[in-house]
């Protein structure tokens, strides 16, 4: 029987060495643990088994909040952000770790083979630099999740939107048609007395006329409402080969917004652009800590065996990186330090853009507050009261035709101004609530709210 030549066991436990590094796992770092500790607790709602959950079923009399929740959970846009999240998670992982180990081969060859030396080796990143890597990549998935977060709000409130919109287009419907009867009864009594010989041809004409006029912009109105439904859908993530989605046929009023002290305290918790900019921050002060560790050398270490020699010879081999150009390394600490404070300024604006926008949608719900009190409760029951008593003066003679026309074109002016009013009123409490405040509906797949400890200042080192 041949006898095995020892040398070759040495050269098999190197391999078998290097092949079983193959099954080696890292260990995940604290940040990490926390980024898939929040990514399981949202998938439990939005995506378990990455599987849709079962949606609400939504008939014309489902309530907002069912409509609220199908959109979130169905909408595309939404699905996109929680894997864009979901997939940078995952690069911690490849942040914190080692590098793949290298197996190497070298040789002496002169007539013959002299030498013959596999051999396995391995970068070691300094100290502290994998964690650092690893933060970074950690507090860039957690900017990730607020973007998800956004895109869950901006879905109901596009779904919000388009909900109040079509009730309204409902109601300005609803008020053309009837100023559109009410002017064939106006244009009758024209018609009547001309046949008496108390009125002309021309108050037919211009009766007609505007009876025209509105005809045609109901049914510009009726067919503006197919692009509100297309948009309703649209929120609800329904494709046009997922058939029609139900239109809601009740509606329901929006909760009035606290003081503005209070909703500046509540988007400063809730915001979802504030506290992805907050993130933002973090990963700028995570940067500097990984910007801080190119002071460290890094190190290479391996070893070769010469299997031709007998007995084998080893040859162990190390190496280290010397960070010598202090220019090189000041600037990339520079950089990362504009990072962090380019990222503090952008939150300082985005609260001031928050505290602007706020304003400005506080006084757009006081002003449509004030105007649909003052149309629908004072103007207009005297605009019904002018136009019943321009009509009885039109009968008896006591007042033009004139006067029925300006009187009835005055009373549709001020039912459109109260619709719009009161949409307008709608769509600042919704606004308000959702984009400005952040506060999320019931049932959206988001975590709870915590506010992170604040960062500890970072020392400004050369």
């Amino acid at each position: 029987m041949r006898r095995i030549d020892p040398r070759m066991h040495d050269f098999a436990a190197l391999c078998l060495a290097a092949t079983s590094l193959a099954g080696c796992v890292g260990t995940p770092i604290d940040s990490e643990k926390a980024a898939r500790s929040d990514l399981e607790s949202v998938r439990t709602l939005y995506r378990p088994g990455d599987a849709r959950p079962t949606l609400p079923s939504l008939t014309p009399e489902s309530p907002l909040a069912d409509y609220l929740r199908y959109a979130m959970l169905n909408n595309p846009r939404v699905e996109a952000a929680y894997y864009s999240w979901a997939a940078s998670i995952e690069r911690i992982a490849a942040a914190r770790s080692l590098p793949d180990p290298r197996l190497t081969f070298e040789a002496d060859i002169t007539d013959t083979v002299e030498t013959v030396m596999p051999g396995l080796m391995l970068d070691l990143p300094g100290p502290g630099k994998l964690r650092a890597a690893g933060d970074v990549a950690a507090a860039e998935s957690r900017v990730g999740y607020f973007a998800f977060e956004g895109e869950v709000l901006r879905t109901a409130y596009a779904t919000k939107s388009a909900y109040i919109r079509l009730h309204f287009l409902s109601d300005t419907i609803r008020v053309q048609r009837e100023t559109l009867d009410l002017l064939r009864e106006v244009e009758s009594q024209a018609q009547q007395q001309v046949g008496v010989g108390r009125g002309t041809i021309q108050d037919v004409l211009r009766a007609q006329i505007d009876r025209d006029q509105l005809a045609n912009q109901i049914a510009n109105l009726e067919d503006s409402r197919s692009v509100l439904e297309a948009e309703f859908r649209a929120a609800l993530g329904h494709a046009p080969s997922d058939g029609a989605a139900p239109i809601p046929t009740t509606f329901e009023a929006g909760v009035p917004p606290p003081p503005p002290d209070t909703v500046l305290a509540i988007a400063a918790e809730r915001n979802p652009v504030l506290r992805q900019m907050e993130a933002d921050v973090r990963r700028g002060e995570a940067m500097l800590d990984l910007a801080r560790t190119s002071r460290v050398p890094d190190f290479t270490v391996g070893i070769e065996a010469d299997v031709k020699a007998s007995p084998v010879m080893w040859r162990p081999t190390a190496s280290m990186t010397l960070p010598i150009w202090r220019d090189k390394i000041a600037a990339e600490i520079a950089a990362a330090q504009g990072e962090r404070r380019s990222s503090e300024a952008r939150l300082s604006a985005e609260h001031i853009s928050v505290a602007a926008e706020l304003a400005s949608m506080l006084y757009m719900y006081r002003e449509s507050g004030r105007n649909a009190t003052l149309f629908g409760v004072t103007l207009l029951p005297r605009a019904r009261q002018s136009l019943d008593a321009a009509r009885s003066g039109y009968a008896s003679g006591r007042s033009s035709f004139l006067d029925v026309i300006d009187a009835e074109r005055q009373l549709l002016e001020f039912e459109l101004s109260n619709i719009e009013a009161r949409t307008q009123q709608e769509l600042a409490i919704a606004s308000i609530s959702l984009v400005i405040a952040g506060v999320t509906p019931e049932g959206a797949p988001v975590l709870p709210v915590t506010r992170p400890q604040p960062a500890q200042p970072t020392e400004a080192r050369p």
